[in-house]
Protein backbone atom coordinates (compact mmCIF):
# COMPACT_ATOMS: atom_id res chain seq x y z
CA UNK A 1 0.00 0.00 0.00
CA UNK A 2 1.41 2.87 -1.15
CA UNK A 3 1.69 6.32 1.46
CA UNK A 4 -1.34 8.08 0.23
CA UNK A 5 -3.19 4.94 -0.42
CA UNK A 6 -3.08 4.27 3.33
CA UNK A 7 -3.55 7.87 3.89
CA UNK A 8 -7.08 7.65 2.39
CA UNK A 9 -7.91 4.37 3.79
CA UNK A 10 -7.69 6.05 7.20
CA UNK A 11 -11.03 8.10 6.00
CA UNK A 12 -13.31 5.11 6.58
CA UNK A 13 -12.52 6.04 10.92
CA UNK A 14 -14.46 9.32 10.31
CA UNK A 15 -13.80 12.59 12.69
CA UNK A 16 -12.15 11.87 15.97
CA UNK A 17 -11.85 14.65 18.66
CA UNK A 18 -8.69 14.32 21.04
CA UNK A 19 -5.47 15.64 20.90
CA UNK A 20 -4.12 12.34 23.07
CA UNK A 21 -3.05 10.30 19.14
CA UNK A 22 -1.61 13.59 17.69
CA UNK A 23 0.62 14.58 20.48
CA UNK A 24 1.72 10.51 20.24
CA UNK A 25 2.54 11.25 16.66
CA UNK A 26 3.98 14.67 17.16
CA UNK A 27 6.24 13.00 19.48
CA UNK A 28 7.41 10.12 17.28
CA UNK A 29 8.32 12.24 14.31
CA UNK A 30 10.49 14.79 16.66
CA UNK A 31 7.80 17.50 17.08
CA UNK A 32 8.10 18.87 13.38
CA UNK A 33 5.46 21.38 14.58
CA UNK A 34 8.16 23.14 17.06
CA UNK A 35 10.43 23.53 14.12
CA UNK A 36 8.62 26.80 12.93
CA UNK A 37 6.95 29.70 13.99
CA UNK A 38 3.00 29.64 13.35
CA UNK A 39 -0.15 31.08 13.70
CA UNK A 40 -3.94 29.57 14.11
CA UNK A 41 -6.78 30.70 12.78
CA UNK A 42 -10.64 29.19 13.66
CA UNK A 43 -14.25 30.32 12.96
CA UNK A 44 -17.30 29.15 11.49
CA UNK A 45 -16.94 31.31 8.26
CA UNK A 46 -14.39 32.78 7.01
CA UNK A 47 -10.88 30.83 8.25
CA UNK A 48 -9.77 29.94 5.18
CA UNK A 49 -9.94 33.25 3.77
CA UNK A 50 -8.24 34.58 6.59
CA UNK A 51 -5.75 32.02 6.42
CA UNK A 52 -4.99 32.79 2.31
CA UNK A 53 -4.58 36.46 3.13
CA UNK A 54 -2.13 36.25 5.61
CA UNK A 55 -0.23 33.32 4.15
CA UNK A 56 0.24 35.46 1.01
CA UNK A 57 1.19 38.52 3.39
CA UNK A 58 3.57 36.87 4.75
CA UNK A 59 4.99 35.72 1.77
CA UNK A 60 5.16 39.03 0.21
CA UNK A 61 6.97 40.45 3.31
CA UNK A 62 9.94 37.87 2.37
CA UNK A 63 9.39 35.28 5.19
CA UNK A 64 9.60 31.43 4.17
CA UNK A 65 5.83 30.89 4.62
CA UNK A 66 3.34 27.95 4.41
CA UNK A 67 -0.38 27.09 5.22
CA UNK A 68 -2.81 24.54 5.86
CA UNK A 69 -6.15 24.42 5.17
CA UNK A 70 -8.60 21.76 4.57
CA UNK A 71 -10.80 20.37 2.44
CA UNK A 72 -8.90 20.37 -0.28
CA UNK A 73 -10.63 20.60 -3.79
CA UNK A 74 -9.35 18.61 -6.23
CA UNK A 75 -6.27 17.22 -5.72
CA UNK A 76 -4.90 16.30 -1.86
CA UNK A 77 -1.59 18.99 -2.66
CA UNK A 78 -4.00 21.44 -2.06
CA UNK A 79 -3.78 21.47 1.65
CA UNK A 80 -0.21 22.38 1.94
CA UNK A 81 1.17 25.26 0.43
CA UNK A 82 4.41 26.58 0.36
CA UNK A 83 5.51 30.22 -0.77
CA UNK A 84 2.18 30.41 -2.13
CA UNK A 85 2.57 27.29 -3.87
CA UNK A 86 0.85 23.84 -3.55
CA UNK A 87 3.79 21.34 -2.52
CA UNK A 88 5.51 19.03 -4.77
CA UNK A 89 3.67 15.61 -5.05
CA UNK A 90 7.12 13.70 -4.82
CA UNK A 91 7.79 15.49 -1.45
CA UNK A 92 4.26 14.91 -0.16
CA UNK A 93 4.47 10.98 -0.85
CA UNK A 94 7.69 11.44 0.97
CA UNK A 95 6.23 13.18 4.12
CA UNK A 96 2.80 11.35 3.92
CA UNK A 97 5.72 7.42 4.02
CA UNK A 98 7.26 9.08 6.75
CA UNK A 99 4.23 9.91 8.73
CA UNK A 100 2.97 6.23 7.91
CA UNK A 101 6.09 4.52 9.18
CA UNK A 102 5.80 6.10 12.39
CA UNK A 103 1.92 5.50 13.00
CA UNK A 104 2.42 2.13 12.27
CA UNK A 105 5.08 1.66 14.39
CA UNK A 106 2.93 3.93 17.29
CA UNK A 107 0.28 0.91 16.85
CA UNK A 108 2.24 -2.05 16.79
CA UNK A 109 4.32 -1.16 19.99
CA UNK A 110 0.94 -0.13 21.41
CA UNK A 111 1.73 3.35 22.06
CA UNK A 112 -1.08 3.80 20.26
CA UNK A 113 -4.48 1.85 20.83
CA UNK A 114 -5.87 2.43 17.35
CA UNK A 115 -4.92 4.22 13.85
CA UNK A 116 -5.28 7.89 14.07
CA UNK A 117 -7.96 9.80 11.54
CA UNK A 118 -7.32 11.03 8.06
CA UNK A 119 -7.21 14.85 9.38
CA UNK A 120 -4.90 13.62 12.36
CA UNK A 121 -2.29 12.08 9.70
CA UNK A 122 -2.76 14.81 6.93
CA UNK A 123 -2.00 17.35 9.78
CA UNK A 124 1.14 15.37 10.95
CA UNK A 125 2.29 15.65 7.04
CA UNK A 126 1.73 19.36 7.11
CA UNK A 127 4.35 19.51 9.82
CA UNK A 128 6.50 17.42 8.40
CA UNK A 129 6.71 19.18 4.91
CA UNK A 130 6.98 22.60 6.43
CA UNK A 131 10.13 21.41 8.76
CA UNK A 132 11.69 19.77 5.55
CA UNK A 133 10.77 23.01 4.03
CA UNK A 134 12.52 25.00 6.18
CA UNK A 135 9.37 27.07 6.81
CA UNK A 136 9.90 30.35 9.26
CA UNK A 137 6.40 30.68 9.56
CA UNK A 138 3.04 28.87 9.01
CA UNK A 139 -0.68 29.95 8.88
CA UNK A 140 -2.67 26.97 9.94
CA UNK A 141 -6.59 26.63 9.75
CA UNK A 142 -8.42 24.38 12.30
CA UNK A 143 -10.38 22.00 10.90
CA UNK A 144 -13.46 21.70 13.41
CA UNK A 145 -13.79 23.77 16.25
CA UNK A 146 -10.67 24.30 18.04
CA UNK A 147 -10.14 22.74 21.14
CA UNK A 148 -9.81 19.06 20.27
CA UNK A 149 -8.75 19.38 16.58
CA UNK A 150 -5.67 18.27 15.53
CA UNK A 151 -4.24 21.58 14.86
CA UNK A 152 -4.15 22.24 18.05
CA UNK A 153 -0.95 21.12 19.31
CA UNK A 154 0.82 23.70 17.64
CA UNK A 155 2.05 27.05 20.14
CA UNK A 156 1.20 30.04 17.83
CA UNK A 157 2.60 34.11 17.85
CA UNK A 158 -1.07 34.58 17.66
CA UNK A 159 -4.42 33.32 16.76
CA UNK A 160 -7.74 34.59 15.30
CA UNK A 161 -11.43 33.91 15.46
CA UNK A 162 -13.22 35.17 12.39
CA UNK A 163 -16.58 34.38 13.28
CA UNK A 164 -19.19 31.88 15.55
CA UNK A 165 -22.37 30.99 13.87
CA UNK A 166 -24.33 27.63 14.10
CA UNK A 167 -23.11 24.42 12.37
CA UNK A 168 -21.66 21.37 13.54
CA UNK A 169 -23.88 21.59 16.90
CA UNK A 170 -23.72 17.73 17.30
CA UNK A 171 -20.27 18.19 18.14
CA UNK A 172 -19.74 21.84 19.37
CA UNK A 173 -22.62 22.80 21.00
CA UNK A 174 -26.23 23.73 20.58
CA UNK A 175 -25.61 27.64 21.57
CA UNK A 176 -23.24 30.26 20.21
CA UNK A 177 -22.03 30.43 23.83
CA UNK A 178 -20.76 26.50 23.57
CA UNK A 179 -19.63 26.92 20.21
CA UNK A 180 -17.34 30.00 21.14
CA UNK A 181 -15.88 27.87 24.19
CA UNK A 182 -15.04 25.19 21.51
CA UNK A 183 -13.30 27.50 18.96
CA UNK A 184 -11.76 29.72 21.90
CA UNK A 185 -9.56 25.90 22.56
CA UNK A 186 -7.10 27.96 20.25
CA UNK A 187 -6.05 30.32 22.71
CA UNK A 188 -2.98 29.78 24.41
CA UNK A 189 -1.75 31.96 27.13
CA UNK A 190 0.03 35.47 26.31
CA UNK A 191 -0.58 35.45 22.74
CA UNK A 192 -2.97 37.98 20.97
CA UNK A 193 -6.32 36.83 19.67
CA UNK A 194 -7.73 38.73 16.72
CA UNK A 195 -11.80 38.71 16.09
CA UNK A 196 -13.78 39.32 14.18
CA UNK A 197 -17.49 40.54 14.40
CA UNK A 198 -19.83 37.80 16.08
CA UNK A 199 -22.78 38.14 18.59
CA UNK A 200 -22.24 39.43 21.67
CA UNK A 201 -22.91 35.88 23.72
CA UNK A 202 -19.80 34.61 21.75
CA UNK A 203 -17.41 37.95 22.03
CA UNK A 204 -18.33 37.15 25.82
CA UNK A 205 -17.08 33.86 25.75
CA UNK A 206 -13.48 34.59 23.63
CA UNK A 207 -12.66 37.85 26.30
CA UNK A 208 -13.31 35.35 29.11
CA UNK A 209 -11.30 33.14 28.06
CA UNK A 210 -8.39 35.94 26.83
CA UNK A 211 -8.68 37.65 30.28
CA UNK A 212 -7.84 33.63 31.82
CA UNK A 213 -5.73 32.68 30.09
CA UNK A 214 -3.11 36.27 30.05
CA UNK A 215 -4.15 36.76 26.05
CA UNK A 216 -4.70 40.00 24.62
CA UNK A 217 -7.76 40.22 22.93
CA UNK A 218 -8.24 42.12 19.46
CA UNK A 219 -11.78 43.17 18.10
CA UNK A 220 -10.43 43.52 14.51
CA UNK A 221 -13.91 46.08 13.81
CA UNK A 222 -12.43 48.04 17.11
CA UNK A 223 -8.73 48.58 15.95
CA UNK A 224 -9.57 48.62 11.78
CA UNK A 225 -11.95 50.97 10.67
CA UNK A 226 -13.29 50.34 7.38
CA UNK A 227 -14.56 53.45 5.01
CA UNK A 228 -15.38 53.39 1.28
CA UNK A 229 -16.98 49.44 0.70
CA UNK A 230 -17.83 49.38 -2.74
CA UNK A 231 -19.43 45.87 -3.86
CA UNK A 232 -19.63 44.52 -7.04
CA UNK A 233 -17.99 42.30 -9.08
CA UNK A 234 -14.94 43.27 -6.41
CA UNK A 235 -14.77 44.40 -3.54
CA UNK A 236 -13.20 47.70 -3.05
CA UNK A 237 -12.54 49.01 0.51
CA UNK A 238 -10.15 51.86 2.72
CA UNK A 239 -9.12 49.85 5.59
CA UNK A 240 -7.12 52.38 8.36
CA UNK A 241 -5.52 51.46 11.79
CA UNK A 242 -2.97 53.65 14.23
CA UNK A 243 0.07 51.70 11.93
CA UNK A 244 -1.58 50.60 8.71
CA UNK A 245 -3.19 52.69 6.48
CA UNK A 246 -4.75 51.01 3.06
CA UNK A 247 -6.48 53.17 0.42
CA UNK A 248 -9.02 52.02 -2.51
CA UNK A 249 -7.89 48.20 -2.32
CA UNK A 250 -9.58 45.90 -4.11
CA UNK A 251 -9.78 42.69 -2.25
CA UNK A 252 -9.12 39.39 -4.16
CA UNK A 253 -12.10 37.78 -2.64
CA UNK A 254 -15.36 39.02 -4.01
CA UNK A 255 -18.37 39.23 -1.26
CA UNK A 256 -19.16 41.81 1.35
CA UNK A 257 -18.37 39.41 3.90
CA UNK A 258 -14.65 39.72 2.84
CA UNK A 259 -14.45 43.12 4.14
CA UNK A 260 -14.90 41.80 7.46
CA UNK A 261 -12.28 39.09 6.89
CA UNK A 262 -9.38 41.40 5.43
CA UNK A 263 -10.08 42.96 9.01
CA UNK A 264 -8.93 40.24 10.75
CA UNK A 265 -6.22 39.38 8.55
CA UNK A 266 -4.75 43.05 8.50
CA UNK A 267 -4.91 43.03 12.65
CA UNK A 268 -2.99 39.29 12.69
CA UNK A 269 -0.21 40.43 9.82
CA UNK A 270 0.26 43.30 12.12
CA UNK A 271 0.52 41.38 15.46
CA UNK A 272 3.33 39.12 13.44
CA UNK A 273 4.96 42.60 11.86
CA UNK A 274 4.42 42.54 8.89
CA UNK A 275 4.71 45.78 6.87
CA UNK A 276 1.63 47.68 5.13
CA UNK A 277 3.15 47.10 1.62
CA UNK A 278 3.29 43.23 2.48
CA UNK A 279 -0.43 43.57 4.22
CA UNK A 280 -1.81 45.05 1.06
CA UNK A 281 -0.64 42.04 -0.89
CA UNK A 282 -2.20 39.36 1.15
CA UNK A 283 -5.38 41.30 0.71
CA UNK A 284 -5.00 41.79 -3.16
CA UNK A 285 -3.60 38.24 -3.83
CA UNK A 286 -4.92 35.95 -1.40
CA UNK A 287 -6.54 32.79 -3.54
CA UNK A 288 -8.90 30.94 -2.04
CA UNK A 289 -10.97 29.06 -4.82
CA UNK A 290 -14.94 28.42 -4.42
CA UNK A 291 -15.79 31.07 -3.25
CA UNK A 292 -17.89 33.02 -4.82
CA UNK A 293 -15.70 32.39 -8.21
CA UNK A 294 -16.99 33.15 -11.34
CA UNK A 295 -16.60 30.63 -14.36
CA UNK A 296 -18.29 30.75 -17.92
CA UNK A 297 -19.32 27.68 -19.53
CA UNK A 298 -21.77 26.11 -21.97
CA UNK A 299 -23.62 29.59 -22.21
CA UNK A 300 -24.14 30.59 -18.67
CA UNK A 301 -22.68 32.67 -16.24
CA UNK A 302 -21.75 30.51 -12.97
CA UNK A 303 -21.07 31.22 -9.37
CA UNK A 304 -19.28 28.46 -7.72
CA UNK A 305 -19.84 28.99 -3.69
CA UNK A 306 -19.34 26.59 -0.80
CA UNK A 307 -21.93 27.99 1.03
CA UNK A 308 -22.33 24.84 3.46
CA UNK A 309 -23.86 26.16 6.87
CA UNK A 310 -26.41 28.90 7.18
CA UNK A 311 -24.04 31.96 7.45
CA UNK A 312 -22.17 30.77 4.51
CA UNK A 313 -25.56 31.06 2.73
CA UNK A 314 -26.15 34.30 4.22
CA UNK A 315 -23.49 35.65 2.46
CA UNK A 316 -24.07 34.23 -0.70
CA UNK A 317 -27.74 36.00 -0.58
CA UNK A 318 -26.19 39.00 -0.28
CA UNK A 319 -23.86 38.65 -2.96
CA UNK A 320 -26.73 38.03 -5.31
CA UNK A 321 -29.09 40.53 -3.65
CA UNK A 322 -25.70 42.79 -4.65
CA UNK A 323 -25.37 41.63 -7.90
CA UNK A 324 -29.01 41.54 -9.17
CA UNK A 325 -29.38 37.89 -9.58
CA UNK A 326 -32.96 37.28 -8.84
CA UNK A 327 -33.90 34.03 -10.94
CA UNK A 328 -30.92 32.16 -10.39
CA UNK A 329 -30.98 28.23 -11.32
CA UNK A 330 -29.24 26.47 -7.76
CA UNK A 331 -27.58 23.12 -7.87
CA UNK A 332 -27.16 22.36 -4.86
CA UNK A 333 -25.70 19.27 -2.64
CA UNK A 334 -25.25 19.09 1.23
CA UNK A 335 -23.82 16.44 4.28
CA UNK A 336 -26.56 14.54 5.86
CA UNK A 337 -25.84 16.58 9.26
CA UNK A 338 -26.83 19.96 7.40
CA UNK A 339 -29.41 22.74 8.29
CA UNK A 340 -31.17 22.20 5.07
CA UNK A 341 -33.24 24.70 5.93
CA UNK A 342 -31.07 27.23 7.22
CA UNK A 343 -29.14 27.46 4.10
CA UNK A 344 -32.00 27.91 1.33
CA UNK A 345 -34.11 29.85 3.16
CA UNK A 346 -32.02 32.98 2.72
CA UNK A 347 -31.07 31.94 -1.26
CA UNK A 348 -35.25 31.23 -1.78
CA UNK A 349 -36.05 34.61 -3.04
CA UNK A 350 -33.35 34.71 -5.66
CA UNK A 351 -33.57 31.26 -7.25
CA UNK A 352 -36.44 29.86 -9.71
CA UNK A 353 -35.15 26.42 -10.01
CA UNK A 354 -33.05 23.83 -8.03
CA UNK A 355 -31.38 21.19 -9.16
CA UNK A 356 -30.57 18.94 -6.05
CA UNK A 357 -28.02 16.70 -6.52
CA UNK A 358 -25.72 14.24 -4.41
CA UNK A 359 -22.03 15.29 -3.36
CA UNK A 360 -19.49 12.52 -4.14
CA UNK A 361 -18.95 11.10 -0.49
CA UNK A 362 -20.67 8.74 1.69
CA UNK A 363 -22.20 11.30 3.70
CA UNK A 364 -23.72 13.05 1.34
CA UNK A 365 -27.55 13.27 1.33
CA UNK A 366 -28.90 11.58 -1.37
CA UNK A 367 -30.38 14.51 -4.24
CA UNK A 368 -34.06 12.76 -3.96
CA UNK A 369 -34.19 13.40 -0.26
CA UNK A 370 -32.46 16.32 -0.64
CA UNK A 371 -34.81 17.74 -2.99
CA UNK A 372 -38.05 16.17 -0.67
CA UNK A 373 -36.76 18.45 2.08
CA UNK A 374 -36.30 22.12 -0.32
CA UNK A 375 -39.63 21.48 -1.73
CA UNK A 376 -41.22 21.71 1.51
CA UNK A 377 -39.95 24.43 2.90
CA UNK A 378 -43.07 27.32 3.62
CA UNK A 379 -40.72 29.93 1.20
CA UNK A 380 -39.43 28.18 -1.31
CA UNK A 381 -41.43 29.18 -4.76
CA UNK A 382 -38.50 27.49 -6.97
CA UNK A 383 -39.38 24.37 -9.18
CA UNK A 384 -37.23 21.86 -6.93
CA UNK A 385 -35.66 18.60 -9.03
CA UNK A 386 -33.92 15.82 -8.30
CA UNK A 387 -30.48 14.87 -10.50
CA UNK A 388 -28.21 12.08 -8.70
CA UNK A 389 -25.21 12.85 -10.86
CA UNK A 390 -23.62 16.22 -10.28
CA UNK A 391 -22.34 16.26 -13.71
CA UNK A 392 -25.58 15.91 -15.06
CA UNK A 393 -26.82 18.04 -12.35
CA UNK A 394 -24.80 20.67 -13.97
CA UNK A 395 -25.61 20.32 -17.28
CA UNK A 396 -29.38 20.66 -16.59
CA UNK A 397 -28.50 23.65 -14.80
CA UNK A 398 -26.51 25.33 -17.96
CA UNK A 399 -28.89 24.29 -20.69
CA UNK A 400 -31.32 26.75 -20.81
CA UNK A 401 -28.02 29.94 -20.00
CA UNK A 402 -28.47 32.93 -17.86
CA UNK A 403 -27.11 32.90 -14.13
CA UNK A 404 -26.32 29.01 -12.38
CA UNK A 405 -25.16 28.64 -8.67
CA UNK A 406 -23.12 26.04 -7.62
CA UNK A 407 -23.18 25.57 -3.79
CA UNK A 408 -23.45 23.80 -0.34
CA UNK A 409 -20.65 21.12 0.09
CA UNK A 410 -17.09 21.43 -1.21
CA UNK A 411 -17.09 18.05 -2.25
CA UNK A 412 -19.56 18.88 -4.83
CA UNK A 413 -18.22 22.49 -5.53
CA UNK A 414 -14.57 20.25 -5.63
CA UNK A 415 -15.98 17.72 -8.48
CA UNK A 416 -17.39 19.87 -11.13
CA UNK A 417 -15.20 22.47 -10.83
CA UNK A 418 -12.72 19.86 -12.32
CA UNK A 419 -15.13 19.53 -15.03
CA UNK A 420 -15.68 23.05 -15.48
CA UNK A 421 -12.33 23.59 -15.65
CA UNK A 422 -10.96 20.84 -18.52
CA UNK A 423 -14.23 22.18 -20.34
CA UNK A 424 -15.28 18.68 -20.86
CA UNK A 425 -17.40 15.43 -19.18
CA UNK A 426 -14.01 13.50 -18.16
CA UNK A 427 -14.44 11.66 -14.82
CA UNK A 428 -13.04 13.43 -11.83
CA UNK A 429 -10.41 10.95 -10.38
CA UNK A 430 -9.47 13.33 -7.45
CA UNK A 431 -9.78 12.22 -3.46
CA UNK A 432 -11.05 14.53 -1.25
CA UNK A 433 -11.89 13.80 2.41
CA UNK A 434 -12.29 16.00 5.72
Amino acid sequence: MTPLDFLFSLERLGMKFGLESMQTICAALGHPERSFRSVIVAGTNGKGSVTAMTSAGLHAAGFTSARYTSPHLERLEERFTIGERDVDSAALEAAAATVQEAVERLVRDGALEGLPTFFECSTAIAFELFRRASVEIAAIEVGLGGRLDATNVITPMAAAITSIDFDHQELLGGTLREIAREKAGIIKPGIPVVAGPMAAEADAVIQQVCAERGATYVRALDRVRVSNAEVGGRTRVSLRSDSTHLEDVTLALPGRHQIHNAAVAVCLMEELGVPAAAIEVGLTDARWPARLERVDWCGAELLLDAAHNPAGARALADYLRERGWTRVTLVFGAMRDKDIAGILEPLAPFVSTIVCTTPPNPRALPAESLAALAAALPSMTARVTAVPDPRDALRDACRAGGCVVVAGSIFLIGSLRGILQRGSRGSDGSRRSK
